[in-house]
């Protein structure tokens, strides 16, 4: 990382993370690392070295119906990202990530979590699948929604690919329990609803661009309609003293400190 990429968020970008519960960071990734993931998602996506979530598992909109279906066996996520190469685990723990996250997180003792996301997300042409107006929160426990996630694309992200779609500021929302549908994403048969997501916004990236968003902010994404993979090393992360809830999928694994001690 070269130092630009280190410094500290300047108070503008802060700002803009604060206000809108998203920030991206063109290039935070250099070439170097990224064509090293790419070569090892290469050599782990076909067939899929386990762990693996499949589309398949999680019944969305596009995924196959079962893994006999047609296109059953596509991987969805690369699951623990963090414990397949140094080089994923370099990039969860880099100066470059970390002193950002400080910043967001307004404490010193970062953790990332082993539990949500830290996988490599993958959009299949064919057999994708959409997923709906949803905030991360809406699955995890912790003692404070205050977690962030760090998305780094490894290839060109758009509309057309399945790219993120994001409502700005909708972190600060507290929506009543009946605007959202039985699995909480954004129910669309509702005006508010409606009205909401015409707000929403792509985020439109490049191979090494990086989005940091609040675990509050409602996001979504569409199919792959290219015939080119899409690639993502998503990893979330929390204050130390933000402790997962004891008995719940977010304690099932330690998570890790990847701040630098003091001095």
């Amino acid at each position: 990382m070269d130092t630009q990429h280190s410094a500290p968020l300047t108070p503008q970008r802060l700002q803009q993370f604060q206000s809108s519960g998203y920030l991206i960071e063109r290039g935070l990734a250099d070439a170097d690392t990224v064509a090293a993931m790419n070569h090892i998602i290469a050599d782990t996506v076909s067939p899929a070295l386990a762990p693996v979530e499949y589309e398949a598992d999680v019944h969305y909109p596009g995924s196959p119906e079962s893994k006999n279906a047609p296109g059953g066996q596509t991987p969805r996520r690369l699951l623990n990202a963090y414990a397949r190469d140094i080089v994923f685990r370099d990039w969860a723990r880099s100066p470059a990530v970390v002193r950002r996250l400080e910043q967001m997180l307004n404490c010193t003792q970062v953790m990332v979590s082993q539990n949500h996301h830290n996988c490599i997300m993958t959009k299949h042409p064919g057999f994708s699948s959409v997923t709906s107006w949803h905030q991360d929160m809406r699955y995890w426990s912790f003692d404070q929604a205050e977690l962030v996630s760090v998305w780094l694309a490894l290839g060109d992200e758009t509309a057309h690919n399945g790219g993120l779609m994001l409502i700005p500021g909708s972190h600060t929302l507290d929506l009543p329990r009946g605007r959202l549908d039985a699995a909480l994403f954004l129910r669309t048969d509702i005006a508010e609803n409606k009205a909401l997501i015409e707000n929403a916004v792509p985020a439109e990236l490049r191979a090494g661009d990086t989005l940091f968003f609040h675990c509050r902010t409602f996001h979504a994404a569409s199919q792959n309609d290219t015939q080119t993979l899409k690639k993502s090393l998503v990893y979330t992360y929390h204050c130390e003293k933000n402790r997962a809830i004891p008995e719940t999928r977010s304690a099932n694994h330690a998570d890790i400190l990847v701040s630098a001690a003091p001095g």
